[in-house]
């Protein structure tokens, strides 16, 4: 791809815009923690429901979409759609519980819940599990994805260099402005980057060679085209290309188990993470109720889209790709068919997406180290403003560590089935927590640590393989934390009214 003066033009532009919003906010968010990490919960529903998408909305995500339908054509997306169970509880029994909670971060809602020393460690442990671990592994995994696409289009293929200067860009904002910032920019990088998608699929379905709408159902198989799985007596992959098939107990594992039993970033049951972060932030309950329905629609019914009739224009453009290479089409669309201008604002909507999420990533792991680890358990007294420059310095540090773990993560492929295995079974627990008094801290430790144990054994001593592995994972998990709800002991009642009368 070959950028002149207008693709050029157009790129910083964007940049520039995105940096004048962030600083203009950096004194607002420098107040207090919460302005830094809740925006002082004064955000409205459409920013706050906005930023949610935008957050979700990575770099990647189109390519997995992509690859999902080269593969597996329309019903591929199930494997992410039948998330949507989970999130229409979270609008219409946790978003107004979130908010009216009063906590920070999701992980500070356990001290609330919970009491004692089991609770301290649960909290410190989640805060450093999920805000270096896990936040890294997903910037890591974001990073190679915006590598690939700067890879293909510009020609860029140096890792680091090109990975520094993509989250050096992002950590400067999301360290001088927070969540305000953050969440405000998102509406611009949602904006940017969907029209980017629906001008690059207008442009992909009206090619020649692709020839509209008609072209693409009368040049690939119908089995492309089956929005729900197909049913099938026995397991393995299909023979048939964009055929997906399940058996009865896959599918009822992806339908009826998944949603509501396996912790998943983003698709929480109960919401949690970035999702109850914006609820959090919303200026009241009605507002963090519309927040969290808005991204509801808008993440699973209009935003994919686009993205779905590129996926099948690339089918008919490139039909040698690899099954693995499949998302790659998207990208190469976008490199063989825009013309100047087009380019520009395409390469910005894309990293619009990555800014987004990285952000958020970043804001939402440094509040868990902060807010629930450092304040918690090492500097408890300190001043509003030094919780802040600490804040701005652990954002920095986040970005090192995510930098390290991209350069040594060779292959994303998989990641996203071992984070819904080794989280299966304890969804339950985030759900029952709010309203069965019995449940308490040691409920959520063994349903942390279960899961893994299940896993190994399932991975390494047996052939059962992913989804019909969710079965054996979420039973053993769910025997263990119920047999060990049982006989410890519950919360003490004052501190269970406390949090009923929150």
């Amino acid at each position: 791809m070959i950028f002149n003066g207008l693709d050029w033009t157009i790129f910083v532009g964007y940049f520039a815009v995105v940096l004048l919003i962030c600083f203009y906010f950096a004194r607002r968010a420098g107040r207090s923690v919460q302005d830094f990490f809740l925006s002082g919960r004064n955000l409205p529903w459409y920013i706050a429901g906005t930023s949610m998408i935008a957050t979700t909305f990575a770099a990647d995500t189109p390519l997995a979409v992509a690859e999902l339908v080269g593969k597996n054509g329309l019903a591929g997306n199930w494997f992410w759609w039948n998330y949507i169970l989970g999130n229409a509880l979270t609008v219409f029994f946790f978003s107004r519980l979130w908010r009216r909670s009063g906590i920070i971060t999701d992980i500070e809602f356990i001290e609330l819940r919970y009491s004692g020393k089991p609770a301290a460690f649960l909290r410190g442990f989640r805060s450093i599990y999920l805000g270096v671990f896990v936040n890294c592994v997903i910037m890591a995994w974001v990073n190679l994805a915006m590598f690939k696409i700067l890879r293909i289009t510009m020609g860029w293929d140096n890792l680091l260099i090109v990975v520094t200067l993509c989250m050096a860009i992002v950590t400067l904002y999301s360290a001088a402005s927070g969540i305000w910032g953050s969440a405000t920019a998102d509406a611009l990088h949602f904006v940017t980057a969907m029209t980017g998608c629906i001008i690059l699929a207008v442009v992909a379905v009206g090619l020649p060679e692709v020839g509209g709408i008609e072209g693409i159902k009368a040049k690939l198989a119908p089995e492309y085209f089956n929005f729900f799985p197909a049913i099938a007596k026995s397991a393995g992959e299909s023979e048939v290309p964009g055929l997906l098939k399940f058996t009865w107990p896959a599918l009822v594992a992806y339908l009826g188990f998944q949603w509501w039993s396996t912790w998943y970033p983003g698709s929480e049951p109960g919401g949690g993470g970035y999702i109850a972060q914006r609820m959090m932030s919303a200026k009241d309950e009605k507002h963090s109720l519309f927040a969290t329905l808005w991204f509801t629609i808008g993440h699973y019914c209009v935003r994919p889209w686009p993205w779905i009739l590129v996926a099948l224009s690339s089918l008919i453009l490139y039909p040698d790709l690899a099954v693995k290479e499949k998302g790659d089409g998207f990208v190469m669309i976008m490199r063989d068919h825009l013309p100047a201008g087009l380019r520009g604002m395409l390469i910005a909507a894309f990293f619009a997406a990555y800014m987004s999420t990285i952000a958020t990533q970043l804001n939402l792991g440094t509040s868990y180290l902060i807010n629930d680890f450092y304040r918690r358990f090492l500097v408890r007294k300190g001043e509003e403003k030094h919780y802040v420059r600490a804040s701005r310095v652990t954002t920095v540090l986040m970005m090192a560590v995510a930098l390290f773990i991209t350069t040594i993560l060779e292959t994303i492929t998989g990641a996203w089935q071992f984070l819904v295995e080794c989280g299966a079974g304890v969804g339950l627990i985030f759900i029952l927590r709010w309203f069965w008094w019995r449940i308490n801290a040691w409920s959520e430790i063994l349903g942390l640590i279960a899961p893994f144990l299940a896993y190994y054994y399932v991975k390494f001593h047996t052939s059962i393989q992913f989804p019909n592995s969710l079965f054996y994972i979420i039973a053993f998990t769910s025997v263990v934390w119920f047999i060990g709800t049982l006989i410890t002991g519950p919360e003490p009642v004052e501190h269970l009214k406390a949090f009923y009368r929150r």
